[in-house]
């Protein structure tokens, strides 16, 4: 299974030390061996024994290794491994030759982000939501000193799992927890980024109170949600589905969302970006088969959902606490 000991290790030297029982026992909940869970460990231990020549967190496309790095055999293993552990969402990954073409194009968001932001040199960096782990690399290769990634699905985690087993890499670490069972007000990092995650809540301000009390002084936050064309004070309340997602509670007005940010003690509230989301950023593809954007979106007007709701629009918000 995951060996989270290196974490352990991590938290020994800060203040996080305090909670070592309430991950350990938030860690073993989450990783109960069922059999999905065991399939894609088995996919992992398939792995061939290749070292990579190269490992670059810094361009769009992770790379590990080269095509030279492994006999076409191992790559072949390799790959077959790789696929046993879709459905690939976040990415891309290149690793030994081994093109990943994840369903999101991960790195169109973090280009629209990165210039904005803080630079992560030396950061203390948490990241809410953060799938298999891709934009946590990226922050690696921006210089952060150490990345905790949470994220409760226990496919992702395999995928970091897959990735990091070449890697080897000690100051990125991914938990199978979700923010609200993360500890509260530990006021320990220095950028906080929630990405995808407001609109999940069904408290949206719960959430804004985790993310600022995790957040040291002067802590920036680097939230990016999805939102609506509005005035203050509006917010759509999908009925039933939003893009046949169902759990989608709230999206608000940039305006709403900014008056939240406000009404939760954020300072320094900048909208940095706000674009669509395209079927180009979006989509189906051998590491990810099933139905995506395309499929969500109506047939007549791309602008809209299936169910009449205007089509998702993402909001990239900075603040910061006081």
């Amino acid at each position: 299974m995951i060996d989270y000991s290196t974490f352990f290790n991590f938290i020994q030297t800060n203040q996080l030390q305090k909670y070592s029982y309430h991950f350990q026992q938030k860690i073993a909940e989450a990783s109960e061996m069922t059999s999905d869970n065991l399939n894609w460990q088995n996919a992992i231990d398939n792995f061939p024994n290749i070292t990579p020549s190269i490992i670059d967190f810094s361009q769009s496309t992770i790379k590990i290794g080269n095509p030279d790095d492994c006999s076409n055999n191992e790559s072949n293993q390799l790959r077959e491994s790789l696929m046993k552990l879709r459905p690939w969402r976040k990415g891309p990954y290149n690793l030994f030759g081994n093109f990943i073409d994840t369903e999101w194009r991960s790195d169109w968001k973090w280009d629209r982000l990165k210039s904005h932001i803080t630079p992560l040199k030396n950061k203390k960096v948490l990241d809410v939501g953060c799938g298999n782990g891709y934009h946590c690399w990226r922050m690696l290769g921006e210089g952060a000193r150490n990345v905790i990634g949470i994220e409760p699905f226990m496919l992702s985690l395999f995928q970091f799992d897959a990735i990091n087993h070449f890697i080897k890499n000690n100051s990125l670490w991914l938990l199978p927890i979700k923010m609200e069972d993360f500890p509260q007000q530990t006021n320990f990092f220095d950028t906080v980024f929630s990405m995808g995650v407001l609109y999940h809540r069904r408290s949206p301000f719960d959430h804004l109170y985790e993310l600022r009390d995790s957040l040291q002084p002067k802590g920036e936050l680097v939230l990016e949600t999805l939102v609506i064309d509005g005035k203050l004070g509006e917010v759509l309340v999908p009925e039933g589905r939003y893009a046949q997602m169902r759990n989608v509670w709230f999206i608000p007005s940039i305006l709403t969302l900014e008056s939240w940010l406000k009404k939760c003690g954020f300072v320094n509230i900048r909208v940095v970006d706000i674009t669509p989301t395209t079927i180009e950023e979006q989509r189906a593809t051998d590491w990810m088969t099933f139905e995506s954007l395309k499929n969500f979106l109506s047939t007549t007007d791309l602008t809209k959902t299936v169910e009449g709701y205007p089509a998702p629009k993402r909001a990239i918000i900075i603040a910061n606490v006081s």
